[in-house]
C-alpha cells in the first residue's frame, strides 16, 4: 500500500494560520501607515486651502480698492495684480479642497485628480520658466514695446489702475519713462512728463525743465532691482516648487496605500 498523505494534511492548518497571521499583521501596518499619511495630507491641504483663501482675499481687496492696480500692459488689460491673485487663489482653493476631501474619504479618484491637477500646474510653471530663459531677449523687446504703447493710456478715463501703477513705480524707483523720460514727450506731444517723474514733487512740476526730472529708465531700473533681489525670488520659487513636490508625494503615496489596502486587506 502507498504511504498515507495524512501528515501533509496535518501541517496544512498551522501553515495557513501562520500565513493568515502574517497577512493580518501586514494589513494592520499598512492601515496604520495609511492613517498617518491620511492626516498629514489633510493638514497639508488644509493649509494649502487656507493659503488660497488668503490669496483670493488679497486679490478681491486689490480689485475693490485699487481698481486694476499694476495693469501696465495695453495688450493684456486683464493681466492685473488683482486678477492674477484672484485666479491663483481660486485654483489653489479648488486643488486644496479636492486634496482635503480625497484624504479624509480615502477616495482614489479624488486623490488621483489632485495629483494630476498639481502635476499639470507644476509642469506649466516649469515650461514657463524654461521659455522665459530661452527667449529672454525677445521678451525684453516685446515688453518694452508694449509698455511704451501703454503710456498713451496714462491719465485717461477707465485706466486708473495703469495710471496709479506708473505713478508708484516712477516715485518709488526714482525713474521716468520706459527706456527714457523722452517716452512721455510722444504721449503729451510736448516736452512734458508726469509729476511723478519730478525730483521734488509739486503740482505741474512735470512742465518744468528736464533738470528737475528723474533720468533713469524705469524698465532697466526695475530689472536691476529684480536681479539684485534674485536670491529672494529664487528662494520663493524653490519653496513653491518644494510645496508642490511635497503635495505630489503625499497624494501618490496615499493613493498607492489605498490601492494596496483595497487589494490585499479587503
Amino acid at each position: 500500500m502507498s504511504p498515507s498523505p495524512a501528515p501533509l494534511i496535518l501541517w496544512e492548518g498551522p501553515v495557513l494560520l501562520v500565513h493568515s497571521q502574517q497577512e493580518l499583521k501586514r494589513c494592520s501596518m499598512a492601515h496604520n501607515c495609511l492613517q498617518c499619511i491620511k492626516y498629514l495630507m489633510f493638514v497639508f491641504n488644509l493649509l494649502f486651502w487656507l493659503g488660497g483663501c488668503g490669496i483670493l482675499g488679497v486679490g478681491i481687496w486689490l480689485a475693490v480698492t485699487q481698481g486694476n492696480f499694476a495693469t501696465l500692459s495695453s495688450s493684456f488689460p486683464s493681466l492685473s495684480a488683482a486678477n492674477l491673485l484672484i485666479v491663483t487663489g481660486t485654483f489653489v482653493m479648488i486643488i486644496g479642497f479636492v486634496g482635503c476631501i480625497g484624504a479624509i474619504k480615502e477616495n482614489k479618484c479624488l486623490l488621483l485628480s489632485f495629483f494630476i491637477m498639481l502635476l499639470i500646474i507644476f509642469l506649466l510653471e516649469l515650461t514657463v520658466v524654461i521659455l522665459f530663459f530661452v527667449y529672454t531677449d525677445k521678451i525684453d523687446k516685446y515688453a518694452q514695446r508694449d509698455l511704451k504703447k501703454g503710456l498713451h493710456l496714462y491719465g485717461t478715463d477707465g485706466n486708473i489702475g495703469l495710471t496709479n501703477a506708473w505713478s508708484i513705480i516712477q516715485t518709488d524707483f526714482r525713474c521716468c519713462g520706459v527706456s527714457n523720460y523722452t517716452d512721455w514727450f510722444e504721449v503729451y506731444n510736448t516736452t512734458r512728463v508726469p509729476d511723478s517723474c519730478c525730483l521734488e514733487f509739486s503740482e505741474n512740476c512735470g512742465l518744468h525743465s528736464p533738470g528737475t526730472w528723474w533720468k533713469a529708465p524705469c524698465y532697466e531700473t526695475v530689472k536691476i532691482w529684480l536681479q539684485e533681489n534674485l536670491l529672494a525670488v529664487g528662494i520663493f520659487a524653490l519653496c513653491t516648487a518644494m510645496v508642490q513636490i511635497l503635495g505630489l508625494t503625499f497624494a501618490m503615496t496615499m493613493y498607492c496605500q489605498v490601492v494596496k489596502a483595497d487589494t490585499y486587506c479587503a
